[in-house]
């Protein structure tokens, strides 16, 4: 009897010690309940901008170089000595200025020469017209006869002819006496000066370029579109005449504007593009012939697309997504397509204009999930300690 007592006993003491023990997990695990479900309650805090309605240029960007729209290699025309050369390297010329003397010497002999024979020739001629005068004096008297009047006029014929000659043998003179003398063809930046006063120079085409002028204001900037372009580039030259052109240098962070000047013929069938050049005003000299700069141009304009920041895109494997924050203050997500992107905000479809979307704190959100805008709790908060 007494060993059943002393059973039960035991047992109402460990039932007693097991209750005492399972009671404290139980309130725990109560109260850790509760408080998920104030957490689930409680409002996430988030930024918001407004998706907005405007019209957006869509912007193409490509890799252009730099290059003058006038370059030329100065040239003798003649076989000759450099006599002087009135320029430096790098020196900035005007049209028409006195670039290289040649020894003109010979040159200018035969041109006094040409010029001589052209005044002799003239004296003679009006010697035989005088002659000529007077023989058709006598002939009216008739003291002479037809002939010698019909000769003196074929003599004063055959000099005038002579004289004719002579007047284009000048002309020739003076053309090769100009050859000495070289002058820029166009305004521009003298290159590098291949002569020195006593060199040798030759008009064939295998020898060195006395200089190069390159015309550096305007400039020109040459560069590729995808053939998708073509026709919405020709559309704005037809409806906006200048299309325009930003270029940007990166070293600099200079941006420059210029605009479409010509469009090629044909497209590259290879890689499928068109060839464009657009001219820039480069009073500055930030463009330089050689250099490679990144252009963009503005092809098409998207009319009255939804504009919202890209912060506010969730990109997925496939899709992209944006939390739409609804008239209840819980959040929505939007499937979304990007039409196109620039800078920091991005044209879209999927969403609304003045739809509130939820650029900060969208990794902390769920479908459904409460809301709080942070600047306006953030006003709240400064109301409430100014009042107090």
């Amino acid at each position: 009897m007494k060993k059943w007592t002393v059973i039960i006993l035991l047992a109402i003491a460990a039932m007693a010690a097991g209750w005492h023990m399972f009671k404290p997990q139980q309130e725990k695990a109560g109260n850790s309940t509760s408080q998920g479900k104030g957490q689930e309650q409680q409002a996430a805090m988030v930024s918001l901008a407004i998706a907005k309605r405007m019209n957006v240029p869509v912007q193409v960007e490509a890799n252009g170089y730099v290059s003058s729209l006038n370059s030329v290699e100065v040239r003798p025309q003649v076989t000759n000595v450099i006599a002087k050369v009135h320029i430096k390297e790098g020196q900035f010329v005007k049209a028409g200025e006195l670039l290289f003397s040649l020894d003109d010497r010979a040159d200018r002999v035969n041109l006094q020469k040409a010029q001589a024979q052209l005044a002799k020739d003239r004296v003679t001629l009006n010697d035989l017209e005088r002659q000529l005068a007077r023989s058709k004096e006598l002939l009216a008297k008739g003291f002479i006869s037809q002939g010698a009047t019909d000769t003196v006029q074929a003599q004063v014929e055959a000099q005038r002819a002579t004289l004719l000659a002579d007047q284009a043998a000048v002309e020739a003179a003076q053309v090769a006496f100009g050859y000495d003398t070289i002058r820029a063809p166009s305004s521009g930046r003298a290159g590098a000066i291949a002569v020195f006063p006593g060199s040798l120079v030759q008009p064939a085409a295998t020898a060195p370029a006395l200089v190069t002028i390159a015309q550096l204001d305007p400039i020109a900037v040459t560069f590729t579109l995808p053939e998708s372009e073509l026709n919405e580039l020709l559309a704005a030259q037809k409806t906006a005449g200048d299309v325009k052109v930003t270029a940007r240098l990166a070293d600099v962070g200079t941006t420059l504007e210029g605009k479409v000047s010509f469009v090629d013929n044909a497209i590259d069938p290879q890689n499928g593009t068109i060839k464009v050049k657009a001219v820039f005003p480069n009073r500055d000299q930030h463009l330089w012939p050689g250099q490679y700069v990144t252009v963009s141009t503005a092809v098409r304009e998207l009319k009255d697309a939804v504009v919202i920041p890209q912060a506010a895109i969730i990109a997925g494997i496939d899709n992209k997504s944006v939390y739409v924050a609804k008239a209840d203050k819980t959040a929505e997500l939007r499937r979304i397509q990007v039409l196109y992107a620039f800078g920091t905000e991005a044209a879209v479809s999927g969403v609304q204009p003045n739809e509130a979307i939820v650029v900060d704190g969208k990794q902390n959100l769920r479908p459904g999930s409460k809301l709080r805008e942070a600047e306006a709790a953030t006003g709240k908060n400064s109301q409430q300690k100014s009042k107090s």
